[in-house]
């Protein structure tokens, strides 16, 4: 997907790529280095400058990013003595190692800017200004050794430190946040950098799903640049997907989509990708001017202003904002009214015409929807002779399967013992109930109480799931007690303890720990069972794991059992279908709401963690975000009462033409019957401008000049390549109401408004029409600021 997505972001105005160097991807063991697959570096560097753009490489190599471990290998934490961040001799030994290693990786490619490549900047550590009075002296001295370090790699390009406050020069400290306007660098003379703007958040299962208006996110940028800034990083521009056991957190979806740009399948996401384009294209107008010297501030009202940027030779560029998240204002500027939304910036690349408001949304908005698609049941599947027979499956036993990895009274860590190879860890012990215990004899139920430090838990007893618990995305430490059916004589216990992504930052993150501290038994005659005492078996991951039955050479290794009508709601259940991919070519996602809790393979692929946990129905949600006023992750979510994450992203270059296997790994139990495909699929487009909206023509103002700048709103409507414009479901100009996929006609309307949209649009690709006179009634009511309103079906 990378030349697609580079592509997509430099058509967005994108001119630079910002990645990570994930450690723990690429330096599997020590000195056993990976870069295959989505981890070949030097190919997507290469891709990047392919495409001519810019890249800024944050080797870190800690990156956080909501990615297990925060990037870090999990092997480093157990060499032994190793602390992480800070003045310890093993971790900056590796940390060296790995950053020399890449460097000299880049070196050898000429990929450094100062060779003739695309690398302008290069990142080291990241964000430890959170954390580095929590290590004390040993934290200061570990961000100066580790600034000292990178500069020794000669790299020929400046080195960065995003949240540093201390980044000894040359290294340039640089902003990670929802606004960066008033940011200053500790030096004078470093420039004004934003590593990290943040157009939407990340989710944890169970939560809702964060929203950032992409009026509030151009107003950030355009008040950044306002401000006399040099760069501006969007992370995420693309959020794309964690992968297998790569999400951290703990409880960090599969989904890393972000809301951002370009969503996790790849698509535009309308309007804030068109919306964002045309505020690169109207910054870069003012280019010029922002090269030249400070700007001069002009006070136009008590949260009023304007920043005026003028050279020598004639270039001006100005920005006037309006801070007020309230209120929309008038002012005067250079003897000239201008009207400014609440919360607004506009931008005059000539100091006269207003080329771009930010909270004035001229882009398209797309109709998208995941639309279902039943399994085809492949020819090659080995039941095809089977009439109805599709699905084969192998049951996990609720116990230790095989020998014990080891034994040992009370509990181990979870993370401790697995070393974070697998998400499972069995723990398994068993204790006796006398025949005449009352609870076997009356009715009434035992109790199990546990007490674990995290992350998730299925107990069972006697084989039978009895209860399942877990923590929550930011406390994962958690407690439940539930009723349990015993059996006169000897009762198994075992608990499969389950890791969700391990922690991602923080001081001395490595030593948080997860799994079981306290297991109990209540209600017995003779008083509780304290099972924390006794001696517990261990065992690391699933057999199905172990055997890897998800991978072409690990299918045969176990006895599948046909069937067409595969086992429901069963825990502790692998499922297998041989399907073939759903038709078409738009990105494809797997429908888990019907199942529990697991894992997903496509073709050996790891697809991810599944859970379509969902938030609660009792927190806040909102149909419709009011972008005025600062931002933050709570301010704007939806899905109060539903999965945090419905559908599992599947690339379709992991498809065959055939022959595809889909394994699944079911904890908890669930329908596999109701798995289904989804293709993502734009399905229309809606289009909601006023006239009084500023619209524009690059190369018309550049060959122009300002005298005779054109400033006339326009509708632009584009359907995804090879659909066309079929119908038009809504158009009105005048005074419509609502939003996408619910206009309504208002009091004013011009009553050809459809019908010239369709004699414009129906049947082509892609469309455009000028609000004018020439096409519309501008005599309808006067005084009032009309709009266009227009929503198409495209096919």
């Amino acid at each position: 997907m990378w030349p697609g997505l580079i592509q997509l972001a430099k058509e967005g105005g994108v001119d630079a790529i910002e990645t990570y160097v994930f450690w723990n991807g690429h330096e599997l063991s020590p000195n056993k280095y990976y870069f295959g697959g989505r981890y070949d570096l030097v190919k997507f560097c290469k891709i990047v400058q392919e495409a001519g753009m810019y890249l800024i490489l944050r080797i870190g190599p800690f990156v956080a990013a909501e990615w297990n471990y925060g990037g870090v290998p999990v092997w480093l934490h157990y060499v032994p003595g190793t602390v992480f961040r800070t003045d310890n001799e093993p971790f900056k030994y590796y940390m060296e190692k790995f950053m020399t290693y890449i460097v000299n990786l880049m070196k050898q490619e000429k990929l450094f800017a100062s060779q003739g490549g695309p690398i302008i900047l290069a990142q080291v550590e990241n964000e430890y200004g959170y954390y580095e009075t929590a290590y004390g002296e040993g934290g200061k001295r570990y961000a100066l050794w580790a600034a000292k370090m990178a500069l020794s790699q000669n790299i020929g390009v400046p080195w960065i430190m995003c949240q540093q406050y201390d980044a000894p020069d040359p290294v340039i400290d640089t902003c990670n946040s929802f606004y960066c306007d008033q940011f200053k660098p500790i030096s004078p003379n470093k420039p004004k950098i934003w590593t990290e703007n943040w157009p939407g958040w990340f989710k944890t299962f169970g939560s809702r799903d964060p929203h950032r208006p992409v009026e509030d996110v151009a107003y950030s940028v355009a008040r950044f640049f306002q401000k006399g800034g040099s760069l501006q990083n969007y992370y995420m521009y693309h959020g794309g997907t964690n992968f297998g056991r790569t999400a951290g957190g703990p409880f960090i979806t599969t989904s890393y989509d972000y809301d951002a740009p370009i969503d996790e399948y790849g698509l535009a996401r309308f309007p804030k990708w068109g919306h964002l384009k045309d505020l690169h294209r109207a910054i870069k107008l003012c280019e010029n001017a922002l090269l030249s010297n400070e700007p001069s501030l002009l006070s136009l009202g008590p949260l009023q202003e304007a920043d005026v940027y003028e050279d020598r030779s004639g270039n001006c560029a100005a920005f006037i904002a309006n801070m007020d998240d309230k209120n929309d204002k008038i002012v005067q500027f250079r003897n000239m009214s201008y009207h400014l939304p609440a919360w607004s910036v506009s931008i005059l690349p000539d100091c006269k015409n207003v080329v771009f408001n930010t909270a004035k949304v001229g882009s398209q908005t797309s109709v998208v929807e995941m639309v279902p698609s039943n399994f085809t049941v492949s020819t090659l599947s080995p039941n095809k002779d089977i009439k109805g027979l599709t699905w084969e499956v192998f049951d996990e036993k609720a116990m230790i399967w095989g020998e014990a990895d080891f034994t040992q009274n009370g509990f181990a860590d979870h993370i401790n013992t697995t070393k974070d190879t697998t998400d499972y860890l069995w723990y398994s012990t068993s204790f006796h109930v006398d025949e005449n215990e009352e609870c076997l004899r009356n009715g009434s139920t035992a109790m199990l109480l546990v007490e674990s430090s995290g992350h998730a838990l299925h107990a069972f007893v006697n084989q039978k799931l009895q209860a399942t618990g877990c923590g929550n995305g930011t406390v994962s430490p958690f407690n439940f007690m539930s009723p349990i059916n015993l059996k006169a004589g000897k009762n198994d216990i075992a608990i499969l303890s389950m890791t969700v992504g391990l922690k991602t930052a923080g001081a001395f993150y490595e030593w948080v720990g997860a799994g079981p501290s306290s297991v109990k038994i209540l209600g017995l005659k003779n008083g509780t069972v304290d099972l924390s005492r006794y001696t517990w078996a261990y065992k690391i991951g699933l057999q199905g794991e172990h055997l890897k039955i998800y991978q072409a050479d690990g299918l045969k290794s176990v006895n599948w059992v046909p069937t067409s009508d595969p086992p429901k709601r069963q825990p502790l259940t692998w499922y297998k279908i041989v399907v073939d991919p759903p038709p078409g070519n738009e990105p494809v996602g797997l429908d888990m709401i019907h199942m529990g809790k697991g894992m997903a393979w496509l073709n050996g692929e790891e697809i991810g963690r599944y859970w379509p946990r969902k938030s609660s129905k009792h927190e806040e949600c909102v149909l419709h975000c009011d972008y005025r006023g600062k931002f933050n992750p709570d301010k704007c979510s939806t899905g109060c009462g539903e999965p945090t994450q419905r559908w599992y992203h599947i690339p379709r270059s992991w498809f065959k033409p055939s022959g595809n296997v889909l394994v699944i790994f079911e904890e908890k139990g669930g329908d596999p019957t109701q798995l289904r495909f989804s293709t993502r699929k734009i399905l229309g487009a809606c289009a909601h401008v006023s006239e009084d909206h500023p619209s524009f023509d690059l190369k018309y103002f550049q060959k122009a000049g300002n005298e005779n700048f054109r400033n006339k709103a326009t509708v632009q409507l584009v359907c995804p390549t090879s659909t066309r414009i079929s119908a038009v479901k809504f158009a009105s100009f005048g005074a419509p109401t609502g939003s996408c996929g619910s206009y309504a006609k208002g009091d004013c309307h011009d009553s050809n408004s459809a019908s010239l949209i369709e004699k414009v649009c129906l049947h082509k690709n892609n469309c455009a029409l000028e609000v004018a006179k020439q096409n519309f009634n501008m005599g309808l009511c006067p005084g009032t600021v009309k709009r266009l309103a227009v929503e198409v079906v495209c096919s």
